[in-house]
């Protein structure tokens, strides 16, 4: 069974070590079963391609996003703009919503 991550698409993420630290991107893409995640304009990598004239690509060297570790990112805030760790609350109707630990703003609407 995958584990649950504080992650998830859509999210803004701040990568905190490795060649891109410091770095901000959206997330595009969660794999949770390798506990990793693709980040907009974070962790390019150079793919030689073959030309598939039925598909319309062309050949060459591509850069292209490559996963990172989960474990790397820190979810931005939205309310206080500011990469900070996560919890789990329930709300009053039962409901499961991640929140900033630091000003209790909810990240799930």
């Amino acid at each position: 069974m995958p584990v649950k991550y504080a992650v998830k698409r859509e999210d803004h993420v701040v990568v905190l070590s490795g060649k891109d630290s410091g770095k901000k991107g959206r997330v595009l893409k969660v794999l949770p079963k390798t506990g990793m995640a693709v980040v907009e304009g974070v962790h390019f990598v150079k793919r030689h391609t073959r030309p598939n004239p039925q598909k319309n690509i062309k050949g060459g060297i591509v850069e292209r996003e490559s996963p990172i570790r989960i474990s790397k990112l820190m979810v931005i805030c939205p309310a206080c703009s500011k990469p900070g760790r996560v919890q789990r609350k329930v709300l009053e109707d039962g409901r499961h919503v991640r929140a900033c630990r630091a000003c209790g703003a909810e990240y799930d609407k």
